[in-house]
This record gives structure tokens, sequence and C-alpha cells, in this order.
């Protein structure tokens, strides 16, 4: 029943979606695509939603316009023929992470994705199509218009012939990952020879971590990159890698590795392997990129880059060519190459007291990069390069992780291109005393090292680079960060007049700046000495530094927090060219110069200090960014500032344009003290704690373009508030406390934003909320409208999109608190009734009992007894049937007036309750119309006379006369059903016709059934479909 009911309520249910939904379209457009979010050029993001289908976009929306649609990160386990085809122009299509491998997953669940045959068929429109970490067996069937297929890191383990058969557009395979540690399998990834010869448009083949033991045979000649690293291919012959004459990249690497270095599980390098023939790159007349990373190299054959005249890149890293290095004369042919990485290729446990590199170096004319670091030399002069020296072309030079302690800075000057120079992660402490003297580094001093000397590098704290000048459009740029200077010193520098960027942050430098540590550096620009402990109390501090721009001396705090030492700031008005400071996180609080000036300074980075406790010092630090007349963009995050008075605001520099008030307490704001800053553009409050947006309005003529509020706990804005704003674009109210969004709050600004975030809100989706209207009136300034701008309420939508509100949760709230205190009142009765019922249930029922004998309608109903009838049933059947007479008196009699109690009937029986002497005719009248039914028990049907057939011709009357069926047919023989006439009237009336059942299993039912039959109306027992039974006129 409940099903039939489902099936006849599903066309009820759809036309209320469809009438509500034609409402909301008349009020305003829903987004197109949900529950996806359109973004520009075609691409319907439907990520991390947690869809377990592709969503069938409604037929309003312009999917004739999206060529890409992403579902990654979804849990999209099956895959249908008809998912895709209602969008005719998909070009793009992204499937990966929805059913991972059971070893990729990040709860190791076992899952499997089913792809009907004609999914990607049904598109034939499609180019780029990528089902990487999903769990699939083989290769799905595919459009011959595929141009880029990624399988990576799934269970495919075979490829055919057949697999890709007919993808002659196909020029990119990606099938990574798909047989290594993570994702596990019995059997190493197998490719039949040829199996890849019919794609002969083919150019980038990926087939990493695969376990593969050899190079797979007869590869297209059109591929131009193969990968092929992290697998098990110790040897390579000429023959491997045959006819691919097109190759621009080869990636080989990881094959043999060097497990000492190793940040993953790693199999050690058979002995006297790797195995590479002299001529197996021979005939790659135009590869560009060559990858031996961790290979166990210990030595480089010259004749293995022979021909490789256009060679550009070459990774040699995380080798064992320590030695090499310093006698090789493999590079002398290699005049095109531009990037050279020898990185790690260190000796076990040992570190050289020199290195000198090979004269084949030199030969490297066009080499603009060369990556040294993690070689392990202690020490750093100008016989350690000498052949780069030579090299025009050289700009980047990376020497970090090498452990050198002496280095001499100045032999940068003799390399005439050079741009970057990275010295990090080294243990240089001052100035260098070498001589010019040279060894070969197999032969100097070593020592065995701590095992923490190969732990990474710590992670770089957030520091001004978002303010600063970017080093890498300087000329020369030298990084000497993480190392262990103590103190610096102008020698250092010598002949470094052209450094334009100096990097020193993380070292330990404790001295005090006098305005003489950086003379030889005039033409420096950018300088970083955050992560120390400079003490600044000259005032003359880098005025030695005529050109400075940026000067970065954040996070010294040290000397800041030692009680009753001063602080200088007086330097900052010498320096006339400087225009970024940062003094973040230096935890300044008192004892510092009241005021700080220049008239060159555009941004001031004074985040992570206590200007909160050096303005509540009266007027001593009032004034303090007074003197910046220039300054633009200032940075007062993090402050522990608890107020903001408008005096404060007052005496900032005019000009400022960009104020950062982030992460402090602020619980309220003087809004009209913004005209105090007539050229501010951006103000950002975001991690505060305002309660509400009211203290009057934005002012009038503000030039404000972004507002940054979020992160508060902001749930009232007061109507208008932005309206006067009349230059602002850009509102950020998310993860607030607001439960709804109103039209008032902007007034005719409304339309003018490009930007109006208000995700992470508990928005209240009330039946009929009007933040749903406004919101998709300048839906296109609200990111992630349809995923991330989510219910609070009620707790049904909670964590829900705004557009998941349900039709039946739309009641009225007078309703809603009705129907709750009749379920409250249900529950109480259903709680208090049974209690009282065991404590003093008879005391109730007797006094129920008394007062109901009291009440006047009952005395009046015991009084009236012309329309009550004397008998229940008149029970008639054939007396000369001893059978059936024995089961009326002992079966019948006995159920319907003995066993039922209070719910006894009252039968009329000829032989018990007839009176004598009247008439038999008399008798049978007073019992058929003294009885509420007449009840005829047949053995069988088919020979009905004498009193049976007067009977029932009288009941038959009654039907006539009063309009009331009293028929009631007991049949006690399985033949007695034959009968015409009880076929009939089963058919129209079957809960008046019962059959004696002859297993005693079923005699109770039986005499349920037949209370039921002699107590109710046969009117409510017919069949509707036939007939409506007689009814009283």
């Amino acid at each position: 029943m409940p099903m039939k009911w489902s099936g006849a309520l599903h066309p009820l249910s759809l036309l209320v979606q469809a009438i509500v939904l034609a409402m909301t379209l008349a009020l305003g457009t829903l987004p197109a695509f949900l529950p996806c979010e359109l973004q520009p050029h075609g691409l319907v993001n439907c990520n991390w939603l947690f869809l377990k289908s592709v969503p069938h976009f409604s037929m309003a929306a312009p999917r004739g316009n999206v060529t890409s649609l992403s579902l990654s990160s979804n849990r999209i386990h099956h895959l249908h023929d008809s998912d895709f085809a209602h969008l005719p122009s998909l070009r793009r299509l992204n499937l990966k992470w929805n059913c991972p491998p059971v070893g990729l997953s990040p709860m190791h669940f076992p899952c499997h994705m089913t792809i009907e045959p004609s999914t990607f068929l049904a598109v034939p429109t499609l180019e780029e199509l990528n089902l990487s970490y999903n769990n699939i067996m083989t290769v799905p069937a595919l459009p011959k218009s595929l141009i880029s297929l990624s399988l990576s890191h799934t269970n495919i383990l075979m490829l055919d012939s057949a697999s890709l058969a007919g993808l002659h557009a196909l020029r990119f395979l990606f099938m990574d990952g798909n047989c290594y540690y993570k994702n596990p399998c019995r059997q190493a990834l197998e490719v039949a020879p040829g199996a890849l010869l019919g794609l002969g448009n083919l150019t980038h083949l990926s087939l990493k971590y695969n376990n593969l033991t050899v190079v797979p045979r007869n590869l297209p000649s059109s591929l131009e990159y193969l990968l092929l690293s992290y697998n098990r291919i110790v040897k390579l012959a000429p023959e491997d890698l045959a006819n691919l004459t097109a190759l621009r990249v080869l990636d080989v690497g990881g094959n043999c590795r060097r497990c000492d270095h190793a940040p993953n599980p790693c199999m050690e390098c058979p002995r006297h392997f790797p195995q590479l023939h002299p001529d197996t790159f021979s005939h790659l007349s135009r590869l560009e990129g060559l990858v031996l990373k961790d290979s166990s190299l210990s030595w480089l054959n010259a004749s293995w880059f022979r021909g490789l005249g256009n060679l550009r890149v070459l990774d040699l890293s995380e080798n064992f060519l320590y030695k090499c290095i310093t006698k090789t004369k493999a590079f002398q042919g290699l005049t095109q190459l531009r990037k050279l990485n020898l990185s790690f290729n260190y000796q076990k446990r040992v570190s050289f007291a020199h290195l000198s590199l090979a004269p084949s170096f030199g030969s490297l004319v066009a080499l603009k990069e060369l990556d040294m670091h993690g070689i392990f030399f202690r020490s750093l002069d100008e016989t350690t390069l000498r052949p780069l020296a030579r090299l025009p072309m050289l700009q980047t030079l990376r020497l970090q992780m090498n452990f050198i302690n002496q280095a001499q800075l100045g032999i940068f000057r003799a390399f005439p291109g050079l741009r970057y120079v990275d010295l990090s992660d080294n243990r240089i402490s001052g100035a260098s005393e070498l001589t010019a003297t040279m060894g070969e580094a197999d032969g100097e001093e070593k020592f065995w090292l701590q095992p923490g000397d190969l732990a990474p590098a710590p992670v770089d704290t957030p520091s001004s680079e978002d303010f600063r000048p970017n080093c890498s459009t300087l000329n020369f740029t030298l990084d000497l960060s993480r190392n262990n200077l103590v103190t610096v010193q102008p020698e250092m520098f010598a002949q470094l007049s052209h450094l334009q960027c100096l990097r020193l942050s993380h070292n330990c430098i404790s001295q005090a700046v006098n305005g003489s540590q950086f003379l030889p550096l005039t033409g420096l620009q950018v300088l970083d000495l955050s992560h120390n402990k400079l003490d600044l109390y000259h005032e003359h501090s880098f005025t030695e530094l005529p050109r400075l721009e940026a000067l970065d001396l954040s996070y010294n705090s040290q000397p800041f927090g030692m009680q009753g030492v001063g602080h200088n700031f007086s330097f900052v008005a010498h320096l006339r060219t400087l225009r970024h400071l940062s003094l973040a996180h230096n935890n300044i609080h008192s004892q510092v110069s009241q005021q700080l000036c220049s008239t060159s300074l555009r941004a001031l980075d004074f985040s992570g200090n206590a200007l909160g406790h050096m303005w509540a010092e009266g007027d001593l630090y009032l004034h303090f960014f007074q003197g910046l007349s220039g300054l633009i963009w200032l940075d007062l995050s993090q402050n522990r500032l608890h107020t903001l008075l408008p005096q404060t605001l007052r005496n900032l520099p005019k000009s400022l344009q960009v104020l950062r008030l982030r992460d402090n307490y602020l619980a309220f704001f003087k809004w009209w003290s913004l005209h105090f800053l007539p050229k501010l553009e951006v103000l950002d409050l975001a991690g505060n704690q305002l309660k509400a947006l009211t203290n009057g309005s934005l002012p009038a003529g503000t030039r404000l373009r972004r507002l940054d509020v979020s992160c508060n706990s902001i749930s009232f804005v007061a109507p208008g508030f932005f309206s006067k704003a009349k230059e602002l674009r850009e509102l950020n109210l998310s993860a607030n406390a607001l439960k709804t969004v109103d039209h008032s709050w902007f007034g005719p600004l409304a339309s003018a934003l490009r930007i109006l975030d208000v995700s992470a809100n508990p928005l209240h989706c009330a039946c009929g909320a009007a933040f749903m209207d406004f919101l998709l009136e300048v839906q296109a300034a609200v990111p992630g409208l349809p995923s991330r701008v989510k219910c609070g309420s009620p707790g049904q939508l909670q964590g829900l999109s705004i557009f998941a509100q349900d039709l039946r949760l739309c009641l009225d709230e007078a309703l809603s608190w009705d129907c709750f205190a009749l379920s409250l009142l249900a529950v109480a009765l259903g709680l208090g009734v049974p209690m009282l019922h065991h404590l003093c249930g008879w005391d109730l029922w007797y006094c129920f009992h008394l007062c109901l004998a009291w009440l006047p309608w009952r005395g009046r109903q015991s009084g009236r007894g012309e329309d009550a009838l004397p008998y229940d049933a008149f029970v008639v059947f054939d007396k000369t049937q001893s059978a059936v007479a024995d089961w009326v008196y002992n079966e019948l009699r006995g159920q319907l007036e003995e066993c039922r109690g209070r719910w006894a009937l009252r039968l009329c029986l000829e032989e018990r309750d007839w009176l004598p002497g009247k008439t038999l005719f008399e008798n049978l009248w007073a019992s058929v119309y003294g009885s509420r039914k007449t009840l005829f028990v047949l053995a069988h049907t088919d020979r009905v006379s004498g009193l049976l057939r007067a009977s029932f011709l009288l009941a038959q009357q009654r039907l006539l006369e009063d309009r009331k069926d009293v028929v009631v047919l007991v049949i006690l023989s399985p033949d007695g059903r034959r009968s015409r006439y009880v076929r009939l009237r089963q058919r129209l009336c079957r809960q008046s016709v019962l059959l004696w059942p002859h297993q005693p299993s079923g005699q109770r039912s039986f005499w349920a059934q037949l209370g039921m039959a002699l107590t109710r109306d046969n009117h409510h027992f017919y069949n509707r479909n036939f007939c409506q039974g007689p009814t009283a006129e």
C-alpha cells in the first residue's frame, strides 16, 4: 500500500516542484548550473560537492556554452550512458578522485567505478578526459575526437592494440602510478609490443611509477616527450629507443635509485647497474631535455651525449658524481645546454674541504642555470668555480646546503651575466681568510656528518615579500639566508658594488648597525635582515646604502624585548630613496622614537607589534606615523588594538590608500572618522571582534573601493550602511554571524558591486527569505554562490546550500508553534495516562462511570427503547442437518455470546427465542425485523427451501423497504462457494460472505471477521469499483 501511495503522489510532487520553480524564476533567476558554479571560459565547477551522480542541468541553463566540466573529488561511482549527452559542446572533462583505489583512498575504503559503454561516446566533441585516481580496470570506450587522456593512478595494468584503437587524434597520454608502493599491484604494467603504434599523432607519453622493467617496444615515431622515471629499467640500449627520432624530452630517472637520499620506499640499485650503452642516445638528435636523476651513476661517459647538440636541460641530480664533476670531459660537446642540475651528488657521510669543477664546464657556453646544492664542500673560492667564469650567459647559480663555512663572495664579480647566487642553508660565519690554494675534491679533508645534517630546511615564516620589490627583476641577487652570520663586516662584500639584492634572513646577526657594515654595496636596492637580532640604536644605520629602496627588519624582536634599552628609528629619515620598510613582528611596545619620519617611504609593515600598548600611553606615540608624508600602504595587523579612536586616524598620513588592521581586538569602529583619510581605497578589518555595522554609516565622499570585515562576529548591519560609499566595489562579509543579507544595506550601490562575499555565514533559510531574491539579483558578484553560501538554520538545512531548501519546511511559524504544542501535549498524555492508570486506575474508572450515570443525556438514552433492536443477529440454519445444528449451538453461540465478554452479541435462535402461541410467520417476521443482521449458516447452496428460503425473502424485502442489506452468509462446506449468487456477493460485498476454515490456525481470524460483519453496516463493505451499496433515503 505505501508503494501505491508513493507512485500516486509522485506526479503531484513533480507538479508542486514545477510550480515552486516557476514562482522562483518569476522572482529571480536561479544560478544556471546548480549545484555547480559557472566560471569564466565555459567552465562548470562541481568539485568537492560530494555528488553521488553526474548532475543533469535544467533545460533553462545554457548547456550549449559549457566547454569544460570538472567533477573532481566527489563520490561518483557509476557513469551512465546519458550522463554527458546533454552537453553538446563539452571539450574538457575532469573526473579525478571520485573512486580512488584502496591504497590511495584516505580511509582505505574499497571502491570500484563502473562506466557504461556509451558514456563518453555520447560526447563526440570531447578532447580532454581525466580519469586519474579512480579504480577502473580497463580503458573505457572513447570518442575519436580525444586529444588528451589521463589514466594515472588507476588499476589499468594492460595496454594492447584494442585499448586505444581509433584514437588517431590523441596527442597526450598519461598513465603514471598504476603500480607502485602507494597503489600496489600483483604485476607490472604490461604494454604489448605495438600497442601504441596506431596513435600516429601521439607526442606526450608518461608511464612513470609502473614497475616497468623494459622500455615498451614499437612506440610511435611521433613521440616528443617520453617519461619513464621511477620504474625498474636498469638497462638501456639503442634499440630501446629505436625510431624515436622526434624525441625532445626523455625522463628515465629513478630507475636505479640512490636509496640513502630517498624520501619514500626505495629498492637499492643492483651492483654493476645501471647499464647504459654508449650509443643509447646518439640517434636522438632533437633531444632537448634528458633526465638521469637518482640513477646511481658514479661516472659519465662522454659518448652518451654524442650527437645531442640540441640538448638544453640535463638533470644529473641525486647520483654519485662527487668525483666525476672534478674530472669529467662529458660536457665538452653540449654547447646548447641551458640548465644543468647536479644537486645531491655527495659522498655518503663525507664533506670535502675543497671542490674544483672540471675544465669541461667551460664548454657550456649557453649555460644559464647551474644547480650544485647538496654536494657538501666546505670552502668556496675563485678556484672552485673557475671554469664557470668564462660562461657569458650564466645567470643562476645554486650552492645552498653544502655546509660551506668559508666563502670568498668577491669571486662573483668575475661572472659577467650572473644575476642570482643562492648560498643559503650553509655555515658561513663571516669574511673568508682563504688563500688562493686549491686541491682536488677527492684528496681533501673529510669528516663524518651528523644525522641532523641532512634534515630538510625549515619552512619560511611569512614575511613582507608581499609588498617589497621582487628581486627577480634586479640585476644581481645574493642569498645568504640561514647561515651562521653573527656580525656583518664590509670585507665580506668587497668587489660587490653591483649587488642589488641581498638576503641575510635567518642568521644570528646581533650587532648594532651603525652605517659601516655595508659600505661596499653602493648599488644595493633590497636588503633582507629579517629573523635576526639587530640592535637599532644608531642614527646613521644603513645610510651607507644610497640607493636602498626596500629594507626588511621583521622578526628582530629580541632587542625590543630587553627592558630599559632604547631604540632609535631616526635613521629612516636619512634613507632618501627608501620606499618599502618592514618592522613587522618585533613586539615593539615602548622606548622607541616617538615619530617615524620619511618623505620617500611608500609602504610600511608594522604588523605583529604592540601598538595598542603604545597608543595607550597618552599622547606619547599618537603622532608615530604622522611624519610619513608620502605613505600609501600601512599594515597594523596583530597589534593588540582594542580601540581605534578618531584622533588616532586623524594623525595617520593623509596620503594613505591601503590600511590593514587584521587580527586585532576591535569591537567597534567609528566609521565616520574615515573622512580623516580622504585617499583611503582599501580597508582591511578582518579577524577582529566587530558585533555589528552600526555607529552611523560609511561617510559620503569616501574613496573606499575594497572593504574586508570577514572573520568577525557581525550579526546586524544598519540599513543604508554602505549606500553612501559610491566607489565601493569589493566587500567581504564572509565568516560572520549574519542570518540575512538585505538590499537595504546597499541601496543603489548593490548593482555596482563586483565582489560580494557572504560565504560562511549562518543564513536563516526560512520560507520566503528576503536575502534569496537579493543574492539572485547580484549573483554575478557573489563568489561561490551555489556551493559556499550555506544555511545555518533551520537545523534540517544547516551546512547545506541555500538552494537546497525543501518545500516541506516552508511552514507558517504560528502553525509550527501550534504543532509543537500539540505534540508536547500528546507526549505529556502518553506519559501521564499510563502512570495514572497504574497508580489509581480503578478509582478513576469508578468515578468516571459514576459521573456518566448522572449525566442527563445518558438518562434519556437509557429510557429510549423504540429505536433499539433486541437482537444483533437472527441465526437461520437447517435444523434437519445435525452437524450444522451442533456447530450453531456449540461453536457459534459459545463464541459470540459467551467468549466475547463485554462485547458479547445477542443472537436470536428459533428453538430458544421464538414465543409460543405465535404463528410461524409472526415469529419469523419479528426475528428478521428485530435483528440488525440475518445470519445464514449453510452447509451447501444448491438446495435452499423451507425456513431458509422464507427468511432470505424477508431479508430481501427489508432491503427493498428499509434499504438495509442485513444478509451475512457463513458457508461450512468448501463446495458451497460454487453458487453464482455467492460468487456475485463475494465480488460486491466480500466481508459479508465467510467460509469456515477447517484448519484450527485460521479459526481465530474467522471469529474476528464474523464479529466485524455482524456489528458493522454492510454498506461499508461494498466494493466501490462496482457499486456504492444501498443507502437510506
